[in-house]
């Protein structure tokens, strides 16, 4: 039986991401080995995997790559996660950072997955050169990218953003993320005169700035479900948006239930899991206009120029005096949303752990 470790941020949609291919991988025949790195994981997420067959979870109090304070403790969780790896006898591994590879001998395979990276980020949102605090961060990335025996990325326009951020001409495999519509997301009727965004308020990529801004303009409620404080004691202050806090997977589906529309002020987003969230759950989308998701949604939202209030205001206006357009839109996002599954995402990354194993077999 082919062993699998993946590991994962207990925080967030890496952990969602996790958990869909941890279902499948353990359908395929998989034994998984899914090492939690930073915050433990909670109550309910032990018991989620515990009930997954054949899966089994090691909360090991490593630092996360953003998180981690410099480049030691950064590489000494790379060394120990290749500990685990051979403790664990794992035929190969599945890191959701490229920085997570330090310089460690890994005794089996990696496919390093880069859901996120410091790099991309500054160029989109900030620009010019990387403070000392990211560059030791980025160059760790990059390390990792080149050291890896295969690597992926979540849409075709982040791997080319990682491709000229750090000049590499390393192959890089194109696998959207997916996910599994959630039970309550099939409801359609009776939605409200309302915005909802969800996601991590705090991170300055989000644009959140931008929503607030926005929501002064309309008549309509502009709802928002997330933290507003982010790690480093990062804090956002949104004044006119109605904040609904940190929601579990049943209260986050039936706010997207009610809403008529979901919005993404986004200036940098590799995939944008909530977004898919939302067009499952047959939310109109209204979204800046950056290449991600022309990639992933052209033809089934509505764009918007990153940083202006007013234009988005606008189009958010004209969306919600019409209720049976809005409605409209939503069956095509989630008529497009069905590209992105959870299966066809498992079967592509499953693809390149059976290749590892055909190539050690020959």
């Amino acid at each position: 039986m082919t062993r699998i470790m993946l590991t994962t941020d207990a925080v967030g949609g890496v952990w969602r991401y996790t958990m869909e291919l941890a279902n499948s991988f353990t359908r395929f025949g998989a034994q998984c080995v899914i090492a939690v790195l930073g915050p433990a994981a909670t109550a309910a997420q032990r018991a989620e995997v515990a009930a997954i067959p054949n899966a089994m979870l090691l909360d090991t109090g490593l630092p996360l790559d953003w998180t981690a304070s410099g480049p030691e403790p950064l590489e000494a969780a790379a060394q120990a996660l290749a500990r685990i790896a051979a403790e664990q006898e794992v035929d190969s591994v599945q890191l959701h950072a490229p920085a997570l590879m330090g310089t460690a001998s890994w005794p089996a395979p990696v496919l390093a997955v880069v859901h996120s990276c410091v790099a991309t980020w500054w160029q989109a949102v900030r620009g010019g050169p990387l403070p000392a605090d990211l560059a030791w961060r980025a160059a760790a990335t990059a390390r990792g990218i080149a050291r890896a025996d295969a690597v992926a990325a979540p849409s075709a326009s982040f791997a080319s953003a990682l491709r000229a951020t750090y000049r590499t001409g390393r192959g890089i495999v194109v696998i959207h993320n997916g996910r599994r519509p959630h039970r309550h997301a099939a409801a359609g009727t009776g939605r409200a005169r309302s915005v909802l965004t969800a996601g991590r308020l705090w991170d300055e990529g989000k644009g959140m700035s931008v929503l607030d801004a926005a929501a002064t303009l309309l008549p309509w409620p502009v709802r928002a479900a997330g933290s507003v404080r982010g790690p480093n004691a990062t804090v956002i202050y949104l004044q006119h948006l109605e904040l609904l806090g940190d929601l579990d997977e049943p209260a986050l589906a039936d706010a997207l239930s009610d809403a008529a529309v979901f919005a993404s002020t986004a200036r940098y987003e590799p995939f944008g899991l909530a977004v898919l969230e939302a067009a499952q759950a047959g939310c109109a989308l209204v979204l800046s206009d950056i290449p991600t998701f022309r990639e992933l949604w052209d033809g089934a939202a509505l764009f918007v120029p990153p940083g202006d209030p007013d234009a988005l205001a606008a189009t958010l206006r004209v969306v919600l005096s019409d209720l049976d357009r809005a409605e409209a839109l939503g069956q095509r996002a989630r008529a497009q949303a069905a590209r992105y599954g959870a299966d066809r995402m498992a079967r592509q990354t499953w693809a390149v752990h059976a290749a590892f194993s055909s190539r050690r077999a020959a």
